[in-house]
């Protein structure tokens, strides 16, 4: 015979206060938790949104970054005279040959000179980004020292404003506009003509290649060719790919240290709900035995007080998810350990977080109220009548 649900619920109702302290603790954890793999899941999708399906990146082999990757001229026209790039409408094929530099511009809240990727850029890069689109002035002349600023660098950088003047490469830039890249990496950046580019930075070669694939398909046909041709250091991925990689490091570091702290978080918030149903236990004691006496079985009684822990760590769980949600009203910026630069990024929550983070609290509750559970389910009928 099984208790009732609501004996359950009602129990619960009666210790407001314990209840309310145990499922604190366990929110409390759960929004650690939450944010943490937030944080991760906003980087990766930041990243990986950089990169169009279609497109392919061609770096320098094991370079592991753009801002490490050199790519010669004649590397680069062995790229795009490949038979699976497209044809774009100039008749011409839909391949850019961008150069990436680092310069250093004051954030605004702090001052402090940081680290921003510009790139160098041609024409065809705008029909390669199709999610990038001016949202204030214009674009870059091609062959003047004009640059566009992404909507994450004119919010957080001084003199990143349109009609300012940057000052890097030896040399003055006019901003003349402002795009938006539907929150992807892109938004980090100043773009500015490649050949401009190159001149002020006195290079010879470029940091990569992008290109539009006919067939995206075609992809590991062409990647073998330029992999494997003698006369070149190449490696060849998809764009999606190649900056997904770019996450690893970040995203690993991240993952492992807010794993680390829900682990500690966690035990401190078990032993909490192990002491509240204790507690409960202790001051049940008679009740216990009359519901022994009236023929509940041990297995009943071990059920019930298993799932008020249940219960206490979805109360937990749901508050800690629903602080966990504040987060994604935030944005934030760190260093890209890939790029040595800043990005931006914001708190992204999914449905398998929130699976995870409920299945965590849920967990909880079970491990800080089973040796409770079984404390209640041994008690003599004799001894918990006599205690009462």
């Amino acid at each position: 015979m099984a208790l009732p649900f609501s004996y359950t619920v009602r129990n619960l109702w009666t210790r407001k206060l314990t209840t309310a302290l145990t499922a604190g603790g366990m929110a409390l954890v759960v929004f650690v938790f939450a944010a943490v793999q937030m944080l991760d899941t906003g980087l990766r999708q930041t990243l990986i949104a950089t990169g169009q399906p279609d497109n392919v990146h061609v770096t320098r082999r094991a370079s592991g970054a753009e801002i490490s990757s050199v790519v010669d001229r004649m590397q680069a026209s062995v790229v795009e005279t490949q038979p699976e790039i497209a044809i774009g409408g100039n008749g011409l094929r839909l391949a850019s040959k961008e150069v990436v530099v680092l310069i250093t511009l004051p954030k605004r809240d702090s001052g402090v000179a940081t680290n921003v990727t510009t790139r160098g850029v041609g024409l065809a890069a705008f029909e390669l980004r199709p999610q990038l689109r001016i949202i204030e002035g214009r674009s870059f002349k091609p062959g003047s020292a004009e640059v566009i600023v992404g909507s994450s660098i004119a919010q957080r950088f001084e003199g990143a404003a349109v009609g300012s003047l940057l000052r890097f490469g030896g040399r003055e830039w006019r901003v003349v506009g402002l795009f938006e890249a539907k929150g992807s990496a892109y938004d980090s950046e100043v773009w500015a003509d490649a050949d401009q580019l190159l001149q002020s930075f006195r290079r010879n070669a470029w940091s990569a290649v992008v290109a539009r694939l006919a067939d995206p398909a075609a992809l590991p046909e062409m990647k073998a060719r330029l992999e494997n041709d003698p006369r070149l250091t190449l490696d060849v991925k998809a764009e999606r790919e190649f900056f997904e990689d770019q996450s690893k490091a970040l995203s690993n570091f991240i993952s492992y240290l807010g794993l680390t702290l829900s682990v500690i978080f966690s035990v401190g918030a078990m032993i909490g709900a192990m002491i509240t149903m204790y507690a409960a236990v202790a001051n049940r004691t008679g009740e216990i035995g009359t519901l022994r006496a009236l023929g509940f079985r041990r297995t009943s009684i071990l059920a019930t007080f298993l799932l008020e822990a249940v219960l206490l760590g979805i109360v937990g769980g749901i508050a800690g998810l629903m602080l966990a949600s504040l987060m994604q009203f935030i944005h934030i910026s760190t260093l890209n350990w890939q790029s040595f630069s800043e990005l931006a990024f914001s708190f992204t929550l999914t449905p398998r977080i929130i699976a995870t983070s409920m299945l965590f609290a849920v967990l909880m509750g079970v491990i800080g109220g089973f040796l409770p559970a079984v404390r209640a389910a041994r008690l003599s009928i004799v001894d918990a009548l006599r205690a009462a």
